[in-house]
């Protein structure tokens, strides 16, 4: 069983049901996110709350909190962007094995740490 981090543009593909991307797809892995993900999902598609729909996704997940140490390392790199430092840095937090993500920029590093970055398209080992 793999550790596999969701990027926030993965997440909400999964959520809105994009690209035929299913949470099922991973059910034989540890699926982790950065709790910073749900609050952008939430915030970007207007979720009500109480939320059944969140409610059932975040049961799928080991969730990441965002700590003042993962913001100091993000605030450092290793990209230009801090939401995908902190996506990037809380992967690395969890000791994930994959990151997938959607992100050209991240795309382009295949790796941070020990973490491989891959595209929806790849499949898992």
């Amino acid at each position: 069983m793999a550790r596999v981090y969701l990027d926030t543009n993965f997440l909400i593909d999964i959520a809105e049901k994009r690209d035929n991307i299913r949470i099922r797809d991973y059910y034989q892995h540890k699926i982790i996110a950065s709790s910073l993900s749900f609050h952008i999902l939430a915030y970007t598609f207007k979720y009500k709350i109480p939320s059944d729909k969140l409610k059932r996704l975040v049961t799928y997940f080991t969730v990441v909190p965002l700590s003042e140490d993962i913001i100091q390392k993000s605030l450092s790199g290793p990209i230009g962007d801090f939401e995908d430092n902190i996506q990037l840095h809380s992967a690395a937090v969890a000791e994930c094995d994959y990151f997938l993500t959607n992100d050209k920029e991240i795309l382009k590093m295949k790796f941070f740490g020990k973490c491989e970055i891959r595209n929806k398209l790849n499949k898992l080992t």
